[in-house]
């Protein structure tokens, strides 16, 4: 199992001493963080070098700096930036003296995340890192594994340290490997968990029917709970220390991530079903009263609210707040003031939220439809028909949507032209939605499984350890 991406959030972490041939006995090297995404920023640092010596940090193979140590021989913190095409998986960070040849190299882990429903506080919904699949290779793509259940999967699934976590109805809550769908733990609620997990800080936010959310640890344990008056069945999102959920006592609710003390609670006049959208200090969420709210995010005092009619879940982008309704229509409302911007219109309600990418928002409808708008002003640039309604909340990474059917299909279609790259059965109607990362596709469906797809037999990236003595033999010499 690859290591796990709690590093990112860790101080730096001391790297094995190489008994390479010319490498001094002292040679140390620490990486912090040791894992990030493509594009991502890693510290290198290290002792035992010679003195005021040019150092080469290398990628793998690739020479991606020269650092100078100091009169002691001290690498300082050095950054380098992950390669963009660096796969998911295990790499090399290697230092060598270029006078000395002293060295030292130890492993890194590419990965990215998909840490909630919508992945993100904004519920955008999009994979910025994601660089294995691509309208070029989607269509590659193949069930590898798939868990099965006691009930319906329409909780989407949250990916994050290499595991998988996603409720199911039949009152549990799991934790299965993200590589091979091994279970890895399970833990029994009162009711169904429809609500979609949210991580934060290493830790694993949960709502369910029994009106309590859960906080839980890597291993399962409950770190504490805490109960509203009616079934939680939106999903939480987790920022700044705080977790926010609604619940169908129609209030919204402001939990303190660390301890389970409620912060602040606010009322509506109705249930609460979506997920929170929280930006810009408001949390934004609709209520079954037919209005959208927003609500300061430090104190619950409401800053407006607007009518929508049945409105699905909120997703926010270049201060917008887009929602869709029970009418059919899209909205976009001014974020800080909720004055409307524009909207646009569907053939059926819309209960989904919207992914944005590239100034472009995709959503599903219940005409059958995933529609791409303009996210300036709402224009339609293309339409896609699946064979029934649609629920799922699309997911977007590196030019390609995902989203499932009531149909029982997961689709990818080219983000550009909304062309179908790829389709796979799913066993049943598909109410989760998919979450993009490393490489794969997980999603649940109403024939009780989670299915993850991948490229063959998919895992992450198998990268040899380059040899000290090659990158040595390559590198220049004062």
């Amino acid at each position: 199992m690859n290591k796990s991406i709690l590093s990112t959030h860790a101080a730096a972490v001391g790297l094995a001493i190489l008994a390479a041939p010319a490498a001094a006995a002292g040679t140390t090297e620490k990486l912090a963080p040791t894992s990030n995404h493509p594009t991502g920023n890693v510290t290198v640092s290290g002792t035992g070098f010679g003195d005021s010596e040019a150092v080469d940090i290398y990628f793998d193979t690739t020479d991606m700096q020269i650092a100078v140590t100091g009169p002691t021989g001290v690498l300082s913190g050095t950054p380098i930036a992950v390669p963009a095409g660096a796969q998911p998986g295990t790499h090399y960070i290697t230092a060598i003296g270029r006078r000395t040849g002293d060295a030292a190299q130890d492993t890194f882990t590419v990965e990215t995340t998909w840490a909630k429903f919508a992945e993100g506080t904004h519920n955008q919904a999009i994979n910025l890192y994601e660089n294995t699949l691509s309208p070029a290779t989607v269509g590659g793509l193949d069930v590898l594994w798939n868990v099965t259940t006691g009930n319906y999967v329409t909780s989407s699934p949250a990916v994050y340290a290499g595991h998988v976590y996603f409720g199911s109805s039949d009152n549990k809550f799991y934790a299965v490997n993200a590589t091979t769908g091994t279970t890895v733990w399970t833990a029994t609620t009162g009711a169904p968990v429809t609500s979609s997990p949210a991580e934060a800080g290493g830790y694993i936010y949960v709502g369910s029917e029994d009106g309590k959310l859960y906080c839980f640890n890597s291993t399962g344990s409950v770190v504490w709970t805490y109960t509203t008056g009616a079934g939680i069945v939106g999903s939480p999102s987790v920022s700044n220390g705080i977790v926010y959920v609604g619940s169908n006592d129609d209030s919204l609710y402001a939990i303190n991530a660390s301890t389970g003390a409620k912060v602040w609670s606010a009322a509506t006049g109705s249930h609460l079903s979506a997920s929170p959208a929280v930006a810009q200090n408001m949390v934004f969420i609709p209520s079954g009263d037919g209005n959208l709210y927003a609500f300061n995010a430090t104190t619950g005092a409401k800053v407006w609210s607007t009518a929508v009619t049945a409105g699905g879940t909120p997703t926010v982008a270049d201060n917008l707040v887009l929602i869709g309704d029970g009418g059919g229509v899209y909205h976009a409302f001014d974020a800080l003031t909720g004055a409307g911007r524009w909207e646009t219109t569907t053939g059926a309600q819309i209960t989904a939220a919207g992914a944005v990418s590239n100034g472009v928002v995709y959503v599903g409808s219940w005409d059958d439809n995933v529609y791409a708008f303009s996210l300036q002003n709402g224009a339609e640039k293309w339409s896609y028909t699946t064979g029934y309604y649609i629920q799922s909340t699309p997911a977007v990474a590196n030019g390609v949507v995902y989203i499932g059917s009531a149909d029982a299909n997961l689709y990818a279609l080219n983000a550009t032209t909304g062309a179908l790259l790829w389709y796979s059965a799913a066993g049943a109607d598909v109410a989760s939605s998919p979450a993009v990362t490393n490489g794969m596709v997980y999603v649940g469906s109403n024939d009780n499984n989670l299915y993850a797809f991948a490229l063959g037999a998919g895992g992450t990236a198998r990268v040899h350890r380059p040899s000290i003595a090659s990158l040595r033999a390559s590198q220049p010499r004062e």
